[in-house]
């Protein structure tokens, strides 16, 4: 009977036991090795690397704290802390979720931006409203609430307007919400391993610093890059619009008067000849629209001028609201 039982080594096999050597060896060994570690995914920028960018974002942050003051009364101070360029992949992992992700455009540059609004903003400005000490709530890896995500909106709104506002003085940039995502797989404005442009700014309520970020593709800026690498992008500079002015001014341009529109059957045109007569229906007293390449900018009428057929000026025409010609016209030949 003693030959029915089981070993102890043969009961450890069938429950699994004797795996143990086998998972040990396929358990990778933690060793003291040095690791490489890869030097692009963040690269600081250089003091007076992107002087243009700074320069908006200062201006930005003064603007933006009288505003946020209107909605928070407890809030102090608003900086800009950092400014860095990273992989967009690695610096996705490092914001504690939840998170609130804003995908916006600023036409007429062509790649879209992105806002993060930390959790921790959101959780120390719920707890001031509420009468609470200024500390975020722990994070515990869930959604925001219906209340949470108001807040949010509401920050992002004014963000985003007094981001526009600053730029109308130095580029007419339009600024446009795309969408605000919770999930950050949603919120790929570039592809995992391309650079990114990251500000990085603070929030001071009550004592306590909150983050959040504006990120950017690195060559979003690329079509001005002579603003954002500029020393100072908000002064004119004379020299250079005296000369785009004189370049202007030498163009030639095609002005084409049209006297008449009408429509014809294939037939007629078929029949036309040398000689063939078309009656216009026009009188000197009409006014013909006078064009600048392809823009109508101007009324005028049949005239002549040493025997030469001319356009008398008689009105102008601006953003389609026709303005009169105060000085009686001009004759162009």
């Amino acid at each position: 009977m003693s030959e029915e039982f089981l070993s102890q080594e043969e009961i450890d096999a069938l429950l699994g036991g004797g795996e143990s050597e086998e998972k040990k060896e396929e358990q990778p060994i933690e060793t003291d090795e040095a690791r490489p570690f890869d030097f692009s995914e963040v690269e600081h920028i250089k003091k007076g690397g992107l002087p243009g960018l700074d320069m908006i974002f200062e201006r930005w942050i003064k603007l933006f704290r009288e505003e946020v003051r209107k909605i928070i009364h407890d809030i102090g101070m608003v900086s800009k802390d950092n400014m860095y360029i990273s992989r967009f992949n690695p610096f996705m992992m490092k914001i504690p979720l939840p998170a609130s992700f804003s995908i916006f455009t600023m036409r007429p540059l062509k790649e879209n931006a992105l806002l993060i609004i930390d959790s921790r903003l959101v959780f120390t400005v719920i707890s001031v409203l509420f009468g609470g000490p200024a500390q975020p709530f722990k994070v515990e890896g869930r959604e925001f609430t219906k209340l949470e995500t108001k807040i949010v909106n509401d920050f992002v709104e004014v963000i985003l307007k007094t981001f526009e506002e600053v730029w109308e003085s130095l580029y007419p940039i339009s600024i446009e919400l795309v969408s605000i995502e919770l999930n950050p797989s949603l919120a790929k404005i570039v592809s995992p391993n391309e650079k990114i442009i990251v500000v990085e700014c603070s929030l001071d309520i009550g004592g306590y610093e909150a983050p959040f970020f504006f990120v950017f593709p690195q060559g979003m800026f690329m079509p001005i890059k002579d603003i954002v690498y500029s020393q100072s992008p908000l002064t004119e500079d004379p020299v250079w619009k005296d000369n785009l002015t004189e370049k202007i001014l030498k163009l030639k341009l095609k002005l084409t008067l049209e006297l008449l529109r009408k429509k014809f059957k294939i037939k007629d045109i078929l029949a036309w000849e040398e000689g063939t007569e078309i009656q216009l229906h026009v009188s000197k007293d009409n006014e013909f629209p006078l064009y600048v390449e392809d823009s109508k900018k101007f009324l005028a009428k049949l005239g002549k001028v040493e025997n030469k057929y001319a356009a008398l000026i008689t009105q102008k025409i601006i953003n389609n609201d026709i303005k009169e010609v105060r000085d009686g016209g001009k004759e162009d030949s």
